[in-house]
């Protein structure tokens, strides 16, 4: 069919007798032309579509991530890189709100009771994870819809430098002597360095006694004075500890990691010793997954930008990635695991 000239014609008026004739030099029935009107209604819409097809749904107004920290700690950090890098792709202000407190269960309830519309997530880490299983609400696998793993930071063996190791291998065989004498300190009950050391014991079969902080400055002013012998750091914290005072050792990821390039893996003296720190985007139940998957190719658009993750690795992480199902199989058998050794070692929330 061809449809020449969408123009009105000129009506014209039968007279008595005579049968109404389309107008003068056209062949056109009235059924072609009500097609060729159809037709372009049709291309009308088809090209409004494509045009809504390239105009953004998500976001139209201010996105929201909960931290469960302080201003200025390390998941602020990483949400405030995010962030910024957010607002330029998608041209609408990230705000970056900090609920502390309660093990994480703060932030977790101020996302869960949100609404499910993707304007509010929560950067959960590793050590909340730690904290809802403790209290058993919140449970991350269970209670948020999974968007995406943002980034995975190391932690490092570190020793103080009077102590006569210089391995790991070495510290197994100093504390299998001095069974209960030596001290690993740790941020508290149920943290993410208590579950390092903790997990550490029970896979060297040692026995070597728990000190809790409540912050990591004390953790590091007592590791360098030697009132503690041993602690698993945050890669951020050894920037710090390196010198006279300290020594690290290993790194509890799997292979070498970029953060420490100099420390080799726990796991190649400890077959399966991993301790992985992470972060990642979780919205509240109930999120259309087209949002999820919109945030998602937009976390993964920004952690690809190599500018992003030299910043990342500059403050002691590297970018992650993956899809919302990846990040959602990470969640559960991190849930599993975790799970075990805090029922295994009896931690139970501190009181």
């Amino acid at each position: 069919m061809r449809c020449r000239g969408m123009r009105l014609a000129k009506r014209t008026v039968a007279r008595p007798g005579q049968p109404q004739r389309s107008p003068a030099g056209s062949s056109r029935s009235p059924t072609a032309g009500a097609a060729c009107i159809l037709f372009a209604l049709g291309l009308f819409a088809f090209t409004g579509a494509l045009h809504a097809a390239g105009t953004p749904v998500f976001p139209v107004k201010p996105v929201r991530i909960v931290i469960s920290t302080t201003a200025g700690s390390g998941p602020d950090v990483v949400a405030r890189l995010l962030g910024n890098r957010l607002t330029e792709v998608w041209g609408q202000p990230i705000v970056v709100d900090a609920r502390p407190g309660a093990s994480g269960l703060i932030g977790a309830e101020t996302t869960a009771k949100s609404s499910p519309d993707g304007y509010t997530m929560w950067l959960g880490t590793m050590t909340t994870l730690l904290g809802t299983l403790m209290h058993q609400r919140y449970r991350m696998a269970d209670a948020f819809a999974p968007v995406g793993l943002v980034a995975t930071t190391a932690s490092i063996f570190a020793v103080h430098a009077a102590l006569p190791v210089h391995s790991i291998a070495e510290l197994i065989a100093l504390a299998k002597t001095r069974p209960g004498q030596l001290l690993y300190a740790s941020t508290g009950q149920g943290t993410t360095p208590h579950l390092c050391m903790e997990s550490f014991n029970a896979m060297a079969g040692l026995r070597m006694e728990h000190v809790p902080y409540k912050a990591s400055t004390g953790v590091l002013v007592d590791l360098m004075g030697g009132q503690v012998h041993v602690t698993c750091t945050s890669a951020l914290s050894w920037q710090s500890l390196k010198g006279d005072r300290a020594r690290g050792l290993a790194v509890t990821t799997r292979s070498r990691s970029v953060l420490a390039p100099e420390l080799p893996p726990v796991a190649e003296t400890l077959p399966g010793f991993e301790m992985l720190s992470w972060l990642g985007l979780l919205a509240p139940l109930g999120t259309p997954p087209q949002t999820i998957a919109a945030v998602n190719a937009a976390v993964v658009r920004v952690l690809q930008s190599p500018d992003i993750q030299e910043r990342l690795i500059a403050v002691g992480a590297e970018s992650a990635g993956g899809t919302p199902a990846a990040f959602g199989a990470f969640l559960r058998s991190e849930t599993a695991r975790w799970d075990k050794v805090l029922r295994d070692a009896g931690i139970r929330p501190p009181q």
